[in-house]
């Protein structure tokens, strides 16, 4: 049970943060495929930006890399505004 709950737990943060990508212009996709991990897609001219969502035991970030750095608390007002610098 926890694992589904974990699962849409992760989706609801991902559409929120391609909604709010959304709203700021570039164009997103939620990537929901059958055997890897569920993720936001940046559409951009070399390739697309891919951004997860995972779980720590302090809560969830959106993640586009294994650094620290590459990494934003998923509840911050301004995740988004971090996602979009990371895609550029």
């Amino acid at each position: 049970m926890t694992k589904m709950r974990d699962e849409q737990e992760r989706f609801i943060h991902l559409v929120r943060l391609a909604w709010d990508l959304h709203a700021t212009g570039p164009g997103t996709v939620v990537d929901l495929p059958v055997k890897e991990n569920l993720a936001v897609l940046v559409r951009r001219a070399k390739e697309p930006f891919r951004i997860g969502a995972v779980k720590d035991p302090t809560g969830w970030f959106f993640a586009w890399g294994r650094r620290r750095d590459q990494r934003v608390r998923a509840l911050d007002i301004n995740a988004f505004q971090r996602v979009l610098e990371a895609a550029q």
